[in-house]
């Protein structure tokens, strides 16, 4: 008996349900579902959008950071990260007309989701597919673990450049001047702090000045919860 493998393209995801909550990827023209993520997976990927997308208007870099957009590698290969950084540079060559990127991102961020299957995919076949199709940095933060694990590639394939624990800095030589410490990624969302607030309400330790710095507006600031912006 002969078995017929059908890989699947980005044309086969255009008949998908639209807004159910689930991300759709194509991984080799296999099809990879997600449902929607635990509270502290995006609580995660908020903290560290914000913190690149301050650092990349604080430093007037010109690129862009986005969370989940839909990137399209190939006519098989489409994946949307939980947070991405696009250079100018990459930018304007790769962003569409149609809401899309057609190119890699220079960083890819993924949070990694509880179970095996998505331990496989964060792992093992993302960073792989990544390496080949270019990105230059892929950061994978284990909310379990309270880890970012920092891939760079050597030659064809992804290394890890480094295992960052809580006490560590997140920093890259491809974003100058970027540093994050690793503990403000990791929240407890349960216990009350002695101000009767939740520790997750305070994710984000963005001062109204570096705010400001940053050049966001005052409306913007102002429709930011209390708790993410001190004084």
């Amino acid at each position: 008996m002969t078995i017929i493998s059908t890989r699947l393209t980005v044309d086969d995801l255009e008949g998908l349900p639209e807004g159910d909550g689930n991300r759709y990827e194509l991984i080799e023209g296999e099809l990879h579902v997600t449902t929607q993520p635990h509270m502290e997976h995006q609580i995660i990927a908020d903290a560290i959008l914000i913190q690149l997308f301050l650092w990349n208007r604080q430093t007037q870099q010109g690129g862009l950071t986005i969370s989940a957009p839909g990137i399209i590698f190939a006519a098989d290969e489409a994946m949307a990260p939980d947070v991405v950084w696009f250079s100018k540079e990459r930018l304007a060559a790769h962003r569409n007309p149609d809401g899309k990127f057609y190119g890699p991102p220079d960083l890819a961020v993924e949070v990694l989701s509880k179970g095996t299957k998505n331990e496989k995919r964060d792992r093992q076949l993302k960073p792989a597919r990544y390496a080949y199709w270019g990105v230059r940095e892929y950061w994978l933060i284990d909310r379990f673990a309270r880890q970012v694990t920092v891939y760079r590639p050597a030659e064809a394939a992804y290394v890890v450049a480094a295992t960052l624990n809580s006490g560590d800095t997140l920093d890259s030589p491809m974003l100058p001047e970027f540093s994050c410490a690793v503990s403000e990624l990791f929240v407890d969302i349960s216990v009350p702090s002695e101000s009767g607030v939740l520790p997750w309400q305070q994710f984000i330790p963005i001062s109204r000045q570096a705010a400001t710095n940053s050049r966001l507006t005052p409306s913007t600031i102002a429709r930011w919860p209390l708790s993410c912006v001190s004084a």
